[in-house]
């Protein structure tokens, strides 16, 4: 009798470790397919701009020419002609009016949506509701509508053919995402720490420096990161409100490579599209950890 029960409970054992082992094997099936997916998908979109630094290499001929991603000819012309430009001002140039804009741009946009968020977040206004309403109205609302009458303001106020008009705006928060992202971050955090420094004597001001804002670094960075690729990348600001060649931004520069050539050379475009994605991947790599944090996080972390 006692023999049978110990064969029963050893096999009730081995029963369910082959079920284990068969849910286990599933397991890592599942696991490979998501792997194999991600990877053709991530290939699929990586694709493009391993060919955009590829055929830098290639002589403008063999771009368009051929499919194979090494070139038959390898050739640096397409950089050195490149930064060069057709202009009298090397690609150097273009890149350093680019941060000309976009620093003050991104630094006034997280100052000023931090205030504001604060504010939504933690003060009873008058008609609070309304004007959060509209917050949200101004997201919605789309930015081409507004480029006229823009156009028309800066042009009265005697701003055009500079950068002002590409990040003064931005010191009033007029970045509504960015503002409605931080409230969201906010309303997701505890006011404990916040209360007790109050009892301690804080002020909103000194309340906002020392706990808020430490606090709300993930958010921030993401939201520094956003707008330094969205202006980075900005065409039709610079395009509107600048003229002179001088001043030209990376995206301006490379659409006048276009234009002042007889023949395009597609080699140096590709060359210099190349180079001008690098802040931007730079940037993204150093601050991703806390990137993730700002979309992902929702409290206070010991």
């Amino acid at each position: 009798m006692i023999n049978r029960l110990f064969a029963d409970h050893r096999n009730s054992q081995e029963g369910l470790s082959a079920e284990a082992i068969k849910t286990l094997r599933k397991q890592k099936i599942g696991a490979l397919i998501r792997y194999l997916i991600l990877i053709a998908c991530g290939a699929v979109m990586l694709y493009p701009l391993v060919w955009m630094f590829a055929a830098s290499f290639k002589p403008n001929y063999e771009i368009f020419s051929s499919l194979s991603l090494w070139p038959s000819e390898f050739s640096m012309d397409g950089f050195i002609n490149g930064w060069n430009t057709g202009t009298e001002y090397t690609f150097g140039r273009f890149f350093w009016n680019t941060f000309m804009y976009v620093i003050p741009k991104v630094i006034l946009t997280v100052i000023s949506s931090v205030i504001v968020a604060y504010g939504f977040a933690r003060f009873e206004i008058p008609y609070k509701k309304f004007w959060f309403i509209t917050l949200i109205a101004t997201i919605l609302l789309p930015s081409s509508v507004l480029l006229i009458p823009q156009y028309l303001m800066f042009r009265e106020m005697g701003m055009l053919d500079s950068y002002l008009p590409l990040y003064l705006p931005m010191a009033f928060a007029t970045q509504g995402f960015f503002v409605f992202m931080l409230i969201q971050f906010l309303r997701g955090l505890p006011t404990d720490m916040e209360e007790a420094a109050m009892i301690d004597g804080c002020n909103s001001f000194q309340l906002l420096i020392y706990i808020i804002i430490p606090i709300l670094r993930p958010a921030i960075i993401s939201v520094a990161l956003f707008q330094f690729m969205w202006s980075v990348n900005d065409f039709l600001g610079p395009l509107i409100y600048i003229s002179s060649v001088e001043k030209y931004p990376i995206a301006l520069a490379l659409k006048l490579s276009i234009d002042v050539t007889e023949g395009t050379q597609w080699n140096e475009i590709l060359a210099m599209a190349s180079i001008a994605i690098v802040p931007s991947i730079v940037v993204f790599l150093i601050s991703q950890k806390y990137f993730v944090e700002g979309i992902t996080a929702g409290g206070v972390k010991g």
